[in-house]
C-alpha cells in the first residue's frame, strides 16, 4: 500500500523545483502548476478517505523508531487543513492567470506558491516540533519572495517590517524549542505529550507554554502581536493577499491549537484562561479595525483578526462543542476569506481604487458580482444556513456549557460587527449612484469571476451540507480532546 501521507508535501515541492527551470514560458508555467495542484489535491482527498476509514496515519522517516526518527502524522485536523489549503491555492492560481500580470508570472511567482504550499502542508502534517520550525521557515521564505514580487514601493516598505517581525519570531521559536527540549529531552510531539503528562504541573512548563503562545501568536496574529499584519498583507497584489490571508495566519492558529491540546494541558487553569482572555481582546481589536477603515482590503484583513480570536476562544474552552465549533470555523474561515478577497479584488479591478468612498453603483452593471459578494458576506457573518453559522453556534454553546456566559454573548455580538463591516462594503460599492469605473473587458471579467464564484459555491455547500461534514469534524475534535489517540498512533508497536 502506498503511503499517501507525504504526497501533499512532496508533490508541491517537486513541481516547485520543475517550475524553476522555465520561468519565462508563462503558458507552460500555468499548465504545470495546475497539474501539480490537481495531483496534490487528488492525493490529499485519498488521504482524507484513508484517515476517515483507518484513523490517524503516521510515517517515521528512515529506519529509526519513534521518538528518534522524524515522524509525520496525518490526523483528521491536519488532513482537513491540507485539503483546504490546496483548494484555496487552486482557485488563487486560476484567478492569477488573469490578474497577476505576466511580469510577475515570469519572476518565479508559481514556484514561490508551490514552495509556500510545501511549508504550509508540512507544518500541518509534521509530528516533530523542530520540523514544524523548519516548515515554518520554508513557507516564510516563499512568502518573502511573494510579498516583494513586482517591487512596488509600498510592497518593499511593508516587506521590511514583515521580514523583521518574522526573523524575531523565528529566533524566539528556536529558543523556546531549546527550553522545551531541555525539560523533556525529545522533539517528537507525541513523546513530548507523554513526558509532560508524567512531569505534571510545573512552573517551567507554564513559562514554555506562554513562550509558544507568543511565537505562534505572532504568526497567527493575536493581540497585541498582529500589529504587522494590516500593512504587510495589504501591500502585495490581490492573489498573494488571498493566499496570505486565507492560509498563513491559520498555520499559527493550528500550531497554538495543536500544542495547547496535545501537550500544554497540565496547567489549564492558567494557560487556557490566558488564551481565552487574549482571544476576546483579539476579537475587540479586530472589530475596531473592521469598523474604522474605509479601505476594502483593511476591512477584510481586520476580519481575519476577528476570526482568529473566535477560533482560539472555542479551542480554549476544551470541551466537545467548543472544539467542534473551532474546527468548523477554522475550515470555514479559510474558504470564506479566500472567496471574499477574490471578490473585492474584482471590485478594485473595476473601480481602480480600494477606497469605499470612491465606489458606487456597481450593482447595475455587475449584478452577479454583487449577489456573489452578498452571499459571501452573509457567510462570513454567520447567517444561517451558511458556513459561518454552525461553527459560531457550537463555540457559543461550548462557552455557555463551561460557564462563560458573558464571553459567549460577546462572541455573538461580534457577529453583528462583522455583518456591519461587510454590509458597509456592499452598500458603498454596489448601491447608490454609479461612480467612474475603469473599462474592464467582458472576457477579463468572466475569467476573474469564474474561480471566485466556484469558491463562493464551495463555501455555501460547506454550510448547507454541514451534516455530511460533521463526522469528519468529530474525528478531528476527538484527537484534540484525547491526546492518547495521537500518541498511540505514533507509538503503535513501539511502546
Amino acid at each position: 500500500m502506498i503511503n499517501l501521507l507525504l504526497f501533499p508535501v512532496l508533490i508541491p515541492f517537486l513541481f516547485a523545483a520543475i517550475l524553476l527551470f522555465f520561468p519565462k514560458k508563462v503558458k507552460a508555467q500555468r499548465i504545470t502548476v495546475m497539474i501539480g495542484l490537481l495531483l496534490a489535491l487528488t492525493s490529499t482527498i485519498a488521504l482524507l478517505i484513508k484517515v476517515k476509514s483507518d484513523g490517524v496515519q503516521t510515517l517515521t522517516l528512515g529506519s529509526w523508531a519513534p521518538p528518534f526518527g522524524i515522524t509525520m502524522v496525518s490526523d483528521m485536523l491536519s488532513v482537513l487543513l491540507v485539503t483546504s489549503s490546496l483548494i484555496i491555492a487552486l482557485f488563487v492560481v486560476w484567478y492569477s492567470f488573469t490578474s497577476i500580470g505576466e511580469d510577475r508570472e515570469k519572476a518565479f511567482y508559481y514556484p514561490a506558491i508551490m514552495f509556500m504550499l510545501t511549508g504550509v502542508n508540512g507544518a500541518f502534517t509534521t509530528g516533530d516540533i523542530f520540523n514544524m520550525f523548519v516548515f515554518f521557515e520554508v513557507l516564510l521564505m516563499s512568502s518573502y519572495v511573494l510579498i516583494v514580487l513586482g517591487g512596488e514601493k509600498g510592497q518593499l516598505r511593508e516587506s521590511i517590517k514583515y521580514i523583521l517581525v518574522n526573523i524575531v519570531s523565528s529566533s524566539l521559536f528556536v529558543i523556546t524549542v531549546g527550553y522545551l527540549y531541555s525539560v523533556v529531552g525529545t522533539l517528537n510531539m507525541a513523546d513530548i505529550s507523554i513526558k509532560l503528562a508524567e512531569i505534571g504541573q510545573a512552573g517551567i512548563i507554564t513559562v514554555i507554554a506562554v513562550l509558544f503562545l507568543i511565537v505562534f501568536g505572532i504568526k497567527g496574529a493575536i493581540f497585541p502581536l498582529f500589529f504587522w499584519l494590516p500593512g504587510s498583507y495589504a501591500a502585495p497584489p490581490m492573489p498573494i493577499l488571498t493566499l496570505f490571508g486565507a492560509l498563513l495566519t491559520k498555520v499559527g492558529v493550528y500550531a497554538i491549537i495543536r500544542t495547547y491540546t496535545l501537550f500544554f494541558t497540565t496547567d489549564i487553569g492558567f494557560t487556557h484562561e490566558l488564551l481565552m482572555i487574549i482571544s476576546i481582546i483579539t476579537i475587540i481589536a479586530g472589530c475596531i479595525g473592521a469598523l474604522a477603515y474605509f479601505d476594502v482590503k483593511q476591512i477584510i484583513i481586520y476580519n481575519i483578526v476577528i476570526a482568529v480570536g473566535v477560533i482560539l476562544f472555542g479551542a480554549s474552552i476544551m470541551n466537545e462543542n467548543g472544539m467542534l465549533g473551532s474546527m468548523f470555523y477554522l475550515i470555514h474561515d479559510i474558504l470564506i476569506k479566500g472567496a471574499l478577497f477574490l471578490l473585492i479584488g474584482i471590485v478594485i479591478k473595476i473601480t481602480g481604487t480600494s477606497d469605499l468612498r470612491k465606489m458606487g453603483g456597481l450593482m447595475k452593471r455587475y449584478p452577479t458580482l454583487a449577489w456573489s459578494y452578498l452571499v459571501a458576506a452573509f457567510g462570513l457573518a454567520g447567517i444561517p444556513p451558511l458556513s459561518g453559522f454552525l461553527g459560531k453556534l457550537l463555540i457559543v454553546q461550548g462557552g455557555i456549557e463551561d460557564g462563560h456566559i458573558w464571553q459567549s454573548i460577546f462572541i455573538l455580538a461580534s457577529s453583528l460587527v462583522v455583518l456591519l463591516s461587510v454590509i458597509r462594503i456592499f452598500i458603498y460599492a454596489f448601491w447608490g449612484e454609479e461612480k467612474v469605473v475603469q473599462e474592464i473587458s467582458p472576457k477579463t471579467y468572466r475569467h476573474l469571476l469564474a474561480p471566485t464564484i466556484c469558491l463562493v459555491v464551495i463555501t455555501v455547500l460547506y454550510g448547507v451540507g454541514s451534516e455530511f461534514v460533521v463526522p469528519f469534524m468529530k474525528d478531528a475534535t476527538t484527537v484534540l480532546l484525547d491526546p492518547a489517540v495521537y500518541t498511540d498512533a505514533v507509538f503503535k508497536g513501539v511502546k
